[in-house]
């Protein structure tokens, strides 16, 4: 082993050493199935991003620990099952990622980073994979699963132009929203909107590709924005008591946040 690995595998190995501990003697950690974990493994995954959001780094190491525990949790999990361990998952992961470097470990030429994602969703295709869409979870937030469905059609041709296309297609799709809003019954309106709110935020998703804008940092980013702005409102009411206050007093006290 290279010197340079060598305090890292340490580290590495402590890990599943104690995870080895807990699963043999701690009650909470014996009973614990890989559904059970399912779920934190979720809240610990958004308290990554919101850690990588903030680009905090000492809440970004230590919720990357936290994660990178429930994942050695899952292979020893898997172990007990017969299914596979931990050298098993890393082994067949950096096949995968020599197989999928052929610019790197093959005679492959490439041009630049956009040729190397094209790469890898034909050589996926190639692996065996039915579809290019096939590797975008079903339970992926729906902003992002968009993005991603976006990308991978992209990496295999199907696209626009340009931006320029793109937005036409925005102003098309925000023009057919309205048109959903004008329906005489309430059913065809709620029904229309629904759908055609849903067309128009996939356009906006692709426009945001275009203009190389991560739409749910973007929109998480705001979303922090205005909770700041909030909360700012909150703390100058008297008593805390928004419900007595007009909305010129909030909308005051808004502007002042904004300043803050």
């Amino acid at each position: 082993m290279k010197e340079k690995y060598r305090a890292k595998a340490e580290a590495f190995a402590r890990l599943l050493e104690i995870m080895d501990t807990l699963r043999e003697q701690c009650p909470w950690d014996r009973k614990q199935t890989l559904q059970s974990l399912r779920n934190l493994t979720i809240e610990e995954t958004y308290e990554l991003a919101d850690a990588l959001l903030e680009e905090n780094m000492e809440d970004i190491k230590e919720e990357l620990g936290d994660l990178m525990l429930h994942l050695v949790f899952y292979a020893r999990i898997a172990e007990e099952k017969g299914a596979f361990d931990v050298a098993d998952l890393i082994h067949q992961e950096c096949e995968k990622l020599i197989r999928r470097h052929p610019h790197i470990y093959g005679d492959w030429d490439v041009n630049d980073a956009e040729q190397v994602k094209k790469n890898w969703e034909q050589l996926k295709l190639k692996e065996g994979k039915r579809s290019v869409l096939q590797g975008v979870p079903n339970s992926l937030p729906a902003l992002v699963k968009a993005q991603r469905m976006q990308e991978k059609a992209a990496q295999v041709g199907f696209d626009w132009n340009d931006a320029e296309a793109v937005w036409d297609k925005v102003r098309e799709e925000m023009q057919e929203f309205y048109e959903a809003t004008q329906a005489k019954t309430f059913a065809e309106r709620q029904q229309k909107m629904e759908e055609e709110f849903g067309d128009l935020l996939f356009s906006l998703v692709n426009y945001a590709r275009f203009m190389k804008i991560e739409p749910e940092t973007a929109l998480a980013r705001t979303n922090a924005k205005f909770k700041k702005r909030f909360e700012y409102i909150e703390s100058q009411a008297a008593g805390g008591r928004l419900q007595d206050m007009s909305l010129e007093e909030m909308e005051a006290l808004w502007q002042k946040a904004k300043e803050l």
